[in-house]
């Protein structure tokens, strides 16, 4: 699947994204990148209501494209909550993280979806805020996602619920 995500245009990979969310529970997620989008391509609130701003950075060479760094973690920070409102702040990528990325993000609350990260999610049935660490608790704690619901009544959960 993530192959298939190196070959679309950025635009198309937003999509892909927005399509992911959905999948998840998130009927409301759009894709609103285009310039001037101080730096959301993907907004959306999950069935918990938290709010997510998500920045994706297509690289056409997937893990070998250069690397996402600092100054655009920066950006994301600067406006994620400030200005989208948003809860969980994501920079996305079919690449990779410079090395400073991962320290910085963890410092200012932003969670990096790598490759990797990425390939889970996608060939997954598990949404992306049961795959990410420290993801803020439910706005909405009386509310459950399609697969909350499934694994309620499986009998079994999960940490976010």
């Amino acid at each position: 699947m993530v192959e298939h995500l190196d070959g679309l245009h950025y635009t198309q990979f937003e999509y892909a994204v927005r399509d992911l969310l959905r999948r998840d529970g998130c009927q409301d997620a759009e894709q609103v990148g285009r310039g001037g989008d101080q730096g959301a391509d993907v907004k959306a609130t999950d069935p918990f209501g938290r709010r997510w701003v998500i920045q994706c950075k297509h690289r056409k060479d997937g893990w070998s494209g250069s690397a996402v760094g600092t100054p655009d973690l920066q950006r994301l920070n600067g406006t994620g909550r400030q200005i989208h409102n948003g809860d969980v702040i994501v920079m996305l990528t079919n690449g990779r993280f410079s090395k400073q990325a991962p320290d910085f993000a963890k410092s200012q609350r932003l969670h990096l979806v790598d490759r990797y990260l990425l390939a889970q999610w996608a060939n997954g049935s598990r949404p992306l805020w049961e795959l990410l660490r420290a993801v803020p608790p439910p706005r909405n704690k009386s509310s459950k996602s399609p697969a909350a619901q499934h694994r309620s009544d499986r009998g079994t959960s999960s940490p976010y619920e």
